[in-house]
């Protein structure tokens, strides 16, 4: 069993930064890759980011490289997602996401445990 915490979501104008936490808490939580997600209003939820946790592979989704980076700090059992040069079509609800897969997926269904999101709001 994986719990998964995000926080750090709020309202902030277009090209600010916000940063996502996700406390990640289980016996083996060390063997899953890890991931950010986000749905916006009458949108199907879509991958933005993923880690693994030993190794730290990370893949990103093209919308969001090179303004998103996920990290994560393995001894506190925490993974970011920091977000710079926001746009208003990053307003979502962005959920972390922890899945048994090896490496980095974007597919949605592969991820099992989810937490209850956090709002971005970027206003223009």
């Amino acid at each position: 069993q994986v719990q998964l915490v995000e926080s750090g979501g709020g309202l902030v104008q277009a090209g600010g930064s916000l940063r996502l936490s996700c406390a990640v808490s289980g016996r083996t939580f060390s063997r899953y890759v890890t991931g950010w997600f986000r749905q916006a209003p009458g949108k199907e939820r879509e991958f933005v980011a993923a880690i693994a946790w030993i190794g730290g592979v990370a893949r990103h989704a093209d919308s969001v490289k090179g303004r998103f980076t996920i990290s994560r700090d393995n001894a506190e059992k925490t993974m970011y997602l920091q977000m710079n040069s926001l746009k208003p079509e990053d307003t979502a609800v962005y959920y972390c996401a922890a899945s048994s897969v090896v490496l980095p997926s974007k597919t949605l269904d592969e991820y099992r445990y989810w937490g209850q999101g956090t709002q971005v709001t970027v206003s223009s």
